[in-house]
């Protein structure tokens, strides 16, 4: 054997020495994929019945939605009506209720004005008796 058959032999030994090497980390990624495969697929049969629920939930808030708009409108129009009612109200009754407030007041008033003169003696616009 001559000294480059010998050379040759070395590093056909090294590149196989260097191949082994190379191929565990392969084979462990290998498996690393393997079971992010097997991870992925089991997430994806999980997912179905999360999904599935997840629908149902979203049609009862739907139906539950349209409930209460059928409220809110009911409240509107009520709303609307309680308006128009003290509209009415006060087009008809105010009027007269302000006006007969405001002369109950006078009234009342002018009462105790005369009272409190009778009390004190005679009132600025009284006549005086013997005067002519």
């Amino acid at each position: 054997m001559s000294a480059g058959q010998i050379a040759a032999l070395i590093a056909a030994g090294a590149f196989v020495l260097l191949v082994l090497l190379l191929a565990v980390p392969l084979i462990k990624l290998g498996r690393t994929l393997d079971e992010a495969t097997v991870a992925i697929r089991k997430a994806h049969e999980n997912s179905d019945p999360i999904l599935l629920g997840a629908n149902e939930t979203i049609t009862h808030v739907n139906t539950q939605l349209e409930r209460v708009d059928g409220i809110t409108s009911s409240a509107q129009a009520v709303s609307g009506n309680v308006s128009a009612l003290s509209s009415v109200f006060t087009a008809t009754l105010g009027g007269p209720l302000v006006k007969t407030a405001a002369l109950s007041y006078g009234l009342s008033k002018a009462i105790r004005s005369r009272r409190k003169n009778k009390e004190l003696g005679e009132g600025k616009h009284s006549r005086k008796r013997g005067r002519k």
